[in-house]
């Protein structure tokens, strides 16, 4: 189980702002460089000590078909999974406490961290002992995950962050074992995470897209650039987006539609190798609107009342620094989108401009389901980074198409 931070691979990272507020000095980016290099220079057999020892797909085993899908480790019996912490070194001491700083609203963080049926033991911090000051946290939420024709109970592991002064103390393996102990204690045996690195073995890699809402605050920032030969007020008009949504019908989600959502959702879900397996807790949970925290828009055919598409984004600001007139860049991140009436096209626009109404500067989007339908023809462009997804303990045998995966982690 690993780092499925997003911004391990999203757009707030591979273009400019740093989510902890602090800038890199020029040692800390020569370090980082030259870490990266040795990394690279290194056989892949090489490179992940940690995770050959885990039950997770390994290079070696690419493309051998006689590997059976599925688990790759049967479960063991409860009294036999440790059931003391994992030891730190003697400065550090787990957090009990759940209290910690990251540069997300505190709605945000209950949402994505108190969904149904969540563990308040998967909220994992390590603190100093004498100053009590959080240094790293990892978490963990239960959830439902078809892998082909099987639902698993599952962990999605996210959130993964250890201080920039201790990411050389080997911090990172000891909380994920920890977190996977305490997933082990509630006889849960497999997970998903992602992560912007390559560790054995991604499930599929997806690329992030961005579509610029407010293109003149993007290029002041150095989120984008000017193209060549663009002016800025050609930017502008090229970016431009109506004034309205133009679907009849198009309107917010409301606590009455779950329901409908939850089968419209199912059904669409159903035609992907890896998807949730969302129930109607878990629709109001996570699709229902809570402001600035995750937007859901429908389309109720005027005429039969039935609802017949659905479109959501959550938000994730990302910190500008360096940068006089602006201190946060407001991004909404594509989540779930369904169409069966609507085209996926004119229902993705209609979101933009909602998007845009509310004053948020950039749309991101995965290239996941059925999203590369409308990523250029609604002008969104491809970014620098990649994110890849992996299950723990879980075999899928050859790699999925970001078009056969169903599944948005936060």
């Amino acid at each position: 189980m690993a780092d499925s931070n997003p911004s391990s691979g999203s757009p707030g990272e591979t273009q400019n702002p740093v989510p902890d507020g602090n800038a890199p000095s020029e040692s800390d980016l020569a370090l980082d460089n030259l870490a990266q290099k040795v990394q690279e220079s290194l056989a892949l057999e090489r490179r992940h000590k940690f995770w050959e020892t885990q039950p997770v797909g390994q290079f070696k085993d690419a493309g051998d078909s006689s590997l059976p899908e599925g688990p790759i480790e049967a479960p063991t019996p409860l009294s036999e999974v440790k059931q003391e912490p994992y030891n730190l070194p003697n400065l550090y001491e787990w957090d009990d406490e759940n209290m910690f700083r990251f540069n997300y609203s505190k709605e945000f963080l209950r949402w994505a961290l108190q969904p149904p049926g969540y563990f308040k033991s998967w909220h994992i911090g390590v603190r100093v002992k004498t100053s009590k000051k959080m240094v790293a946290f990892i978490s963990g939420v239960p959830a439902k995950i078809r892998v082909r024709d099987d639902v698993v109970n599952m962990a999605e592991i996210n959130f993964l962050c250890v201080h920039k002064k201790l990411r050389t103390k080997r911090l990172a393996p000891v909380m994920i074992k920890e977190v996977t102990r305490r997933v082990h204690l509630e006889d849960m045996w497999q997970a998903a995470y992602t992560a912007g690195v390559v560790l054995p073995t991604p499930i599929a890699t997806c690329q992030y897209w961005h579509r610029s809402l407010n293109p003149k605050k993007l290029i002041d920032v150095g989120f984008s650039r000017l193209g060549a030969r663009m002016t800025m007020s050609r930017t502008i008009k090229l970016y431009k987006l109506p004034e309205s949504t133009v679907t009849p019908g198009f309107r917010k989600m409301e606590i009455h539609d779950v329901p409908a959502v939850t089968r419209l959702i199912r059904n669409y879900l159903s035609q992907f190798v890896v998807a949730p397996d969302f129930d109607e807790n878990d629709v109001e949970h996570w699709l229902l609107p809570k402001e600035n925290v995750v937007d859901s828009y429908l389309v109720e055919s005027p005429e039969t009342h039935e609802v017949t598409d659905f479109c959501s984004f959550y938000t994730l600001p990302s910190t500008i620094l360096g940068n006089p007139n602006y201190s946060i860049l407001k991004a909404a991140y594509s989540f779930y989108n369904v169409s069966t009436m609507t085209p996926l096209l004119q229902l993705m626009n209609d979101a933009l401009i909602v998007a845009k109404q509310k004053d948020y500067d950039v749309f991101n989007a995965l290239d996941v389901m059925h999203n590369d339908a409308f990523l250029k023809e609604l002008k969104f462009g491809p970014g620098d980074g990649k994110l890849h997804y992996y299950l723990y303990n879980y075999r899928i045998r050859n790699g999925l198409k970001p078009s056969e995966l169903g599944l948005v982690l936060l």
